[in-house]
């Protein structure tokens, strides 16, 4: 199936798991990612029974701290 992943379009099996793509795609501090499927949020607990669907569009997002 084919998914948009950080804005390119990739191949995946069918029913892959947020948590299967995150080590799919190498990401970063996993611990730190959030997670967003078609601009919804999903919930750090839900990564390993949440499953994609073709056509999705996942993004993953760091928040940094900072400011003065």
């Amino acid at each position: 199936m084919k998914i948009k992943v950080a804005g390119e379009e990739k191949e995946y099996k069918d029913g892959i798991t947020v948590s299967e793509l995150i080590d799919a795609e190498k990401i970063d501090n996993p611990l730190y990612v959030t997670v967003t499927i078609n601009d919804d949020f999903i919930n750090r607990d839900d990564f390993e029974s949440t499953a994609l669907k073709e056509g999705d569009s996942v993004e993953f997002l760091y928040f940094m701290g900072g400011g003065r």
